[in-house]
């Protein structure tokens, strides 16, 4: 079924012949298919015994005997070219070389020669531009950085080099350009670098160097970073990083040829930190280790460099070999076997990166790492041998099952270098492997290895689902134009590099023919691009694009007795095609004789191939949702055009096994894309039906330093418990991840009090620390404090205040002692802190204390420029005042959002939805959820400003969202004098019914005996869509599988 195309020397599956005169089919059965091959193959045979192959000068050109062959060649668009066929393939190497070093002025290490490569050398500004005046105006570009440019020197001498040793019979050609926009298309960062490599000679030869070219080249290079505490590696008495650290950091740089800078910690701007993110007054700030390298030299650096710090606390490190397809079986879905374990042993584990033979590339003198070692740290080696006696019992109780299946070649090598991290986290979530060839390879078969059947065939669907999102293309000459002159072998250069460097698809060129291979809007501007060549457009010509789509959509696509496709057809003048490809996906061809009427017919296709989304509903709700006789179903689907499936645990085929403690997608609503909006209006109205308690699932992202994640981890009964309080999941990263975020996913409503409940888990310390004269050291030392001060800070601020024995004494002043108080509370509470200090403090200067000799102090953040500029205007707006009394009617979370019918016009200002007395909402968190809710839908009522339900929580659990590390609010301290009748009362206006949206009326809070008149918030909110509306292409997440083989993954909320 599937014929093997040579036109670059690659097995192309599913490509099959096409002749012009083919008739307007939908499909074509397999017996004729193979009569057709049969037919093909003795042509092939005769005219071979006839004339013999082609020849051709080294440069490409036909000789003058073999150019009737060529224009007989020419008539037929897929003619098999001949083993010694010459072509010239073009390709964009990814160098990544938009990748930014890091600023001199905060490097505090570098290892040998980083500092070199990775920063700009002093006077380049100036020697790049025309005046002095433009190199301080202009600064450098990213991809003049020496490393990037070293990049494009050896590329260079590569293929000089492998022209050389080619005789004569290869051609390679590097160009470096910025690509320009393209009308209706937009690919990316315009301003970087592209680097391309035109490739001409035979097509056998032409790929293996492409595969030379990708095997010793350090392509996809990357950026990682560790956060390191100050306490672990600086000598506060030196004043400088402990030379023992840099010399193993040294170590680890000349192992694996990575390169290493420690930097300065972030600082961060008191005056600013309400609109660009929280003040931190807890955390130490933490050095930052960034390391530079491909793929694997970074990765194994960074284990490298977690390992170190894990030996800084004293930790034993070793090792345990486990074959590499067997790591993400034996952590299970989302890694829910290896916490336990880490947990139980207190230990942690390190696992290598998943593909490490993908790309190939060793920098010279590197040192890999063993892709089967397992590094394991832990407090003893007692522990260590219990981990690794658990994780061999893992492996003893793993059966495993695997799958082959067929990929186009071309759209592995995409899948690799552009959705590779997608594929980890495909794995990840499936618990599979997926075995992948290198790059560049020619092999189009990948396997799939896991524990399970199911989570086998899930894993095959969601990679062929990537598949689906890149394109490819054929134009072919069928008529040159006598006018025109044919391209020289150098035009031919020219012209396929500024194809591929403007569109960033791979393009190859042989007899009189184009083919294109990368994503879809790459292979459009590709076509676009040869579209407004001359000797093209003026030419006759037949063009195909392939699209790729899972098979359970043919009939969504091509409707009810092809209605869709007919009716496609006779509006665009086009041919289209459905050719099957393997059990899981199938080829739809749009051919036609002209740009503009291919263009048109790719586009109707386009919309006519479904976008769907998937979430999940409790299997309780289905029947009351479907309604009796499927009235309330159907009446939804007629409203939207949508189409709406339920699956229960018997359709997924889970029912008596586990679904791994996460809620699957069991709803899926698909339409076609150009009826996409209407997604986010079924799923509201379906999710109106559901309880709070089991409303949609949502993730929140909650900081927490990863090195105290081992102690979270080590109280997991109390994690447990509270999951199943809140109805909640908890999932803290993986080790060899390195990052602070935990994320806690749960119904809406409910996230906010597991956050809450969650961070009283977390501990917190700020110290403060000031000259103490004798009357201010007497009276923290009396009963008096003891009673006034330290009670009030328990009982009103949930902070507990201990005095520091020792004090210091200070080199100006040798009688006055330095005296230090710690506060110490819980993370949920950090909201209070800037109070607590602040209230502190004005207690200890009526005993002597000078404000001005304080330090930790928590500075207040500027909330405005107006404070500074109009000071004395006559405003209400602007003045201060006392905050009021009455906590209880100005402590709402929703209640500042919403006006009175008859007072909507009078305060319709944007500051005064923003800073009321007392109120807890910030600029911070209205930027944030303005943010959040950017890329989605908009609400039809339009006058919401929550997020997750997040202003639905009591006062404690909203201050704990309010930021991400430092949970205080900003305005607390500034209060505006206002009138009486504006919020400084209990009697707050409620809204009207259209003010809040979607028509629901506002229901009670969840506060923590708030109970103002005014704590109210819609029952449901718009729910952010993430989803294109086209799927299976560069711009959608979802699969566009409808799910009776499992779940499809979490609709996409990009953190």
């Amino acid at each position: 079924m599937h014929k093997i195309s040579n036109f670059t020397g690659s097995a192309r599956h599913g490509w099959e012949k096409m002749t012009p005169s083919m008739g307007f089919g939908i499909s074509r059965s397999h017996s004729e298919l193979s009569m057709q091959q049969q037919q093909q193959q003795q042509q092939q045979q005769q005219q071979q015994a006839a004339g013999g192959p082609m020849k051709r000068t080294p440069m490409g050109h036909p000789t003058a005997a073999a150019t009737a062959g060529m224009a007989a060649a020419s008539s037929s668009p897929t003619t098999p070219s001949s083993p010694s066929s010459i072509i010239n393939l073009s390709f964009n190497v990814p160098f990544s070389s938009n990748i930014a070093g890091p600023e001199p002025d905060e490097v505090i290490y570098a290892s040998p020669g980083a500092l070199g490569r990775w920063t700009h050398p002093e006077g380049a500004a100036a020697a790049s531009s025309s005046s002095p005046e433009d190199a301080d105006d202009q600064p450098l570009q990213t991809y003049k950085l020496p490393v990037h440019v070293q990049n494009d020197q050896n590329l260079k001498a590569l293929c000089r080099r492998l022209a050389e040793e080619s005789g004569g019979r290869l051609n390679a050609h590097v160009a470096s350009g910025e690509p320009n926009p393209i009308p209706g298309l937009q690919r990316g960062p315009l301003k970087a670098l592209v680097t391309n490599v035109c490739l001409s000679g035979e097509s056998d030869l032409v790929q293996k160097s492409r595969m030379d070219i990708f095997r010793q080249t350090p392509i996809s290079l990357r950026q990682l970073s560790v956060d390191i505490d100050r306490s672990l590696i600086y000598d506060s008495e030196k004043e400088e990083v402990r030379a023992h650290v840099l010399t193993l950091l040294d170590e680890i740089a000349q192992v694996t040829k990575a390169d290493i800078f420690l930097l300065q910690p972030k600082p961060v701007d008191a005056d600013t930190a309400s609109f660009n993110g929280p003040l931190d007054t807890s955390l130490e700030p933490r050095f930052r280790c960034w390391i530079y390298g491909d793929m694997e030299s970074a990765e194994y650096a960074k284990t490298r460099v977690l390992i170190l710090i894990d030996q800084i606390l004293e930790r034993v490190v070793d090792y345990v070999r486990i074959e590499l397809p067997l790591h993400t079986l034996i952590s299970g879905r989302n890694r829910k076997n290896i916490k336990p374990i880490e947990a139980e042993t207190n230990t942690a584990i390190y696992f290598p990166p998943p593909f490490p033979r993908v790309f190939q590339y060793i920098p010279p003198g590197a040192q890999r790492r063993n892709e089967d070692e397992i590094y394991i740290t832990g407090a003893t080696h007692a522990a260590i041998m219990k981990a690794k006696a658990k994780l061999r019992e893992l492996v003893a109780s793993v059966m495993t099952y695997h799958k082959d299946t067929v990929v186009t070649v071309s759209k592995l090598d995409n899948i690799i270098l552009e959705r590779l991290d997608k594929v980890r986290k495909i794995m990840e979530a499936n618990g599979t492997y997926v075995l992948l060839p290198p790059l560049g390879f020619q092999r189009g078969y990948v396997r799939v290895q896991g524990t399970d059947y199911l989570h086998n065939e899930r894993t095959i669907k969601e990679i062929m689902s990537l598949a689906g999102q890149f394109y490819s293309a054929s134009w072919w000459i069928t008529a040159p134009d006598v006018t025109q002159r044919m391209p020289s072998s150098g035009e031919i250069r020219i012209m396929l590099s500024d194809i591929c460097i403007n569109s960033g698809a791979e393009t190859s060129f042989e007899n009189l023919s184009f083919h294109m291979y990368g994503s879809d809007d790459s292979v459009k501007a590709a076509m676009w691009v040869i579209n407004n060549i001359p000797f093209v457009n003026k030419s006759g010509y037949q063009m195909r694009v392939k699209i790729e789509l899972a098979n359970e959509h043919k009939e969504f696509v091509s409707g009810k007795k092809n209605g869709k496709i007919n009716k496609i057809m006779s509006q665009s003048n086009v041919q289209i095609v459905f050719d099957g490809f393997n059990e899981y996906n199938f080829y739809i061809d749009v051919r036609g004789n002209d740009y503009n009427a291919t263009k048109s017919g790719l586009e109707l296709v386009e919309q006519e191939m479904p976008a769907s989304i998937a979430f999940h509903v409790p299997d309780q709700y289905h029947k009351r949702i479907i309604g009796i006789g499927g009235q309330h179903i159907q009446r939804i689907m007629k409203k939207y055009s949508v189409f709406v499936k339920f699956s229960n645990a018997m359709d997924r085929g889970t029912m008596g096994k586990e679904e791994d403690d996460t809620k699957v997608d069991n709803v899926i609503c698909r339409t076609p894309s150009r009826n996409a909006i209407n997604l986010d209006l079924v799923k509201m109205e379906i999710m109106d039906m559901v309880e709070k308690a089991d409303a949609e699932f949502v993730p929140e992202h909650v900081p927490v330093n990863r090195l105290y994640h081992r102690e979270l981890i080590s109280r997991m009964k109390e994690i447990e418990e509270l999951e199943k309080k809140w109805n909640c999941k908890i999932t803290f990263p993986s080790t060899e991840e390195a990052s602070d975020i935990v994320t806690i996913s749960g119904p809406e409503y409910m996230v906010p009090q597991a956050v809450d409940a969650f961070l009283a888990l977390v501990p917190e310390r700020h110290e403060i620390s000031f000259p103490a004269p004798e009357e201010l050291k007497d009276y923290i030392r009396s009963q008096e404090f003891q009673q006034e001060i330290l009670e009030k800070m328990r009982s009103q601020y949930e902070v507990n205040i201990r005095v520091k024995d020792k004090a210091s004494k200070l080199p100006e002043r040798s009688s006055v002692l330095r005296q230090t108080l710690v506060l110490e509370y819980t993370r949920n509470n950090e909201g209070s802190v800037k109070d607590a200090v602040d209230n502190l403090i004005s207690k200890l200067v009526a005993h002597g204390l000078d404000t001005t000799t304080i330090k930790g102090a928590i500075p207040r953040p500027k909330s405005d420029s107006f404070e500074d500029t109009l000071p004395f205007f006559d405003s209400k707006l602007l003045q201060r005042a006392e905050p009021p009394l009455d906590t209880s009617a100005t402590d709402s979370p929703t209640r500042q959002h919403f006006a009175s019918a008859e007072n909507v016009n009078e305060r319709s200002g944007f500051l005064d939805k923003l800073r009321k007395p007392g109120s807890m909402t910030s600029f911070s968190s209205i930027l944030r959820s303005s943010r959040n809710n950017g890329g989605g839908t908009a609400s039809p009522g339009g006058g919401s400003l929550f997020k997750h339900a997040s202003s639905n929580a009591s006062k404690a659990s909203l201050a704990s969202l309010e930021s991400t590390s430092s949970y205080r609010n900003p305005w607390n301290d500034s209060g505006i004098n206002l009138p009486a009748g504006d919020g400084a009362d209990g009697d707050f206006p409620r809204p009207p019914r259209s003010v809040l949206g979607n028509g629901f009326a506002p229901g009670p809070g969840l506060g923590l005996g708030l109970g103002a008149p005014g704590d109210a918030t819609p029952r449901y909110d718009a729910r952010a869509s993430v989803d294109s509306g086209r799927p299976s292409t560069s711009h959608s997440t979802a699969s566009g599988y409808p799910g009776p083989i499992g779940p499809i993954g979490p609709p996409g909320r990009q953190g």
